[in-house]
């Protein structure tokens, strides 16, 4: 092999980000093992090449002696005289696996540090095993059944998004797959559409989701004065509306995140409104009553609204109406709860004997009308 065939060798190899040593390392025992064929031999072949002019050997392997665990060898040299036709042919096979392997690597560490990171790619073949999306050229990704939601299907050449939640390495190239029912695709999401979440002004706390058809979202600003759910929802909701498009209409909650579980609970039922939480912390159960006319919102169909505002917060919800409450002799707690109450209307919080919100005035300074207070 030439001098001029080792230095285009290391151009490439420069060019690809292949290592020259590696490399000649393989066409050594690419080429050792197309002589000991090609010239039948009956002993191990050995070829070496001088990393500087490019000179090839090819020796036979004859044993001479030794144990089976270290035989010793005796080189018997036996270069054909047109030595260079195999070795270009040799270095061709070998220069083409190593770019591969090489681009394969690189497409492995590329996407081993983004997992967790949406990726925006056109569908290339969908079926019941598995959908495939490539990303960019040369770089596909999977997206198996179980990743995507029931209510979704994909066209050839299709535009979506997606979240990563797994690249590992296989016998051909890297598996990079995909999920479109993570609960963390919509805060990639968001962060796309919602200025102040890429910025880290507004934070979300937690999402739970039931892909395809509902998901709630939990948000707080680390900024006074700035209301982190306008800033997801945006000027007449466009900025959840884009959020709602990429997911295919799926239903999304935006609620404030709190500290005291009584609150964040509270939110997490919205749109229901809530007149009393009771937490109970050795159960982890949050103890929720509601007005009568919004028991069904609070549930949701099928126990869904309910069901996420568990996930979201944490706690094991149950919640009771008015109605409910004041059988089983929770009233008093209603009317004791007077901090989480509805407040801000002025109405005294005490709840009657039949379960109904008192509609006098409270005092001045007070939660109660001039009744109740004494009662209070």
């Amino acid at each position: 092999m030439s001098s001029e065939l080792m230095e285009a060798l290391r151009q490439l190899a420069r060019e690809k980000n292949i290592d020259e040593y590696e490399m000649l390392d393989k066409l050594e025992v690419t080429l050792a093992q197309s002589y000991r064929r090609t010239l039948e031999l009956e002993n191990e072949a050995k070829v070496t090449i001088d990393r500087d002019s490019g000179r090839i050997h090819v020796f036979e392997l004859v044993p001479v002696g030794g144990t089976e665990e270290e035989p010793v060898y005796e080189e018997h040299d036996i270069t054909p005289s047109d030595i260079s036709r195999f070795a270009a042919q040799a270095a061709k096979q070998v220069i083409t696996q190593s770019i591969r392997e090489a681009e394969r690597e690189q497409i492995f560490e590329e996407y081993a540090d983004r997992i967790g990171d949406s990726i925006t790619g056109t569908v290339q073949q969908s079926d019941s095993r598995y959908t495939l999306i490539k990303i960019r050229e040369g770089v596909e990704a999977l997206m198996p059944p179980n990743e995507q939601p029931s209510n979704e299907r994909y066209d050839h050449n299709q535009r979506l998004k997606a979240l990563i939640i797994d690249v590992r390495k296989t016998a051909n190239e890297p598996a990079i797959v995909v999920s479109r029912t993570h609960p963390n695709l919509i805060k990639r999401l968001f962060e796309l559409e919602v200025p102040e979440i890429y910025d880290g002004i507004v934070e979300i706390k937690s999402v739970a989701r039931e892909p395809g058809l509902r998901s709630k979202v939990a948000v707080s600003s680390r900024e006074p004065g700035l209301d982190p759910v306008g800033a997801c929802v945006g000027p007449k909701g466009s900025r959840v509306r884009m959020v709602v498009a990429e997911l295919r209409g799926e239903r999304i909650d935006v609620v404030p995140h709190s500290d005291d579980p009584q609150t964040f609970v509270a939110n997490a039922l919205s749109p229901a409104k809530v007149s009393s939480v009771r937490i109970d912390e050795d159960n982890h159960t949050a103890t929720v009553i509601v007005p009568d006319d919004q028991l069904s919102l609070a549930i949701g169909k099928e126990g869904q609204n309910a069901r996420l505002a568990a996930k979201l917060t944490g706690w094991r919800i149950d919640i009771k109406s008015m109605s409910q409450a004041v059988q089983s002799g929770l009233a008093t707690a209603v009317a004791g709860d007077a901090e989480h109450a509805e407040e801000g209307d002025g109405r005294c919080i005490a709840v009657t004997s039949t379960g109904i919100r008192c509609r006098n005035q409270a005092l001045p300074g007070s939660q109660y009308c001039r009744i109740h207070a004494k009662e209070a």
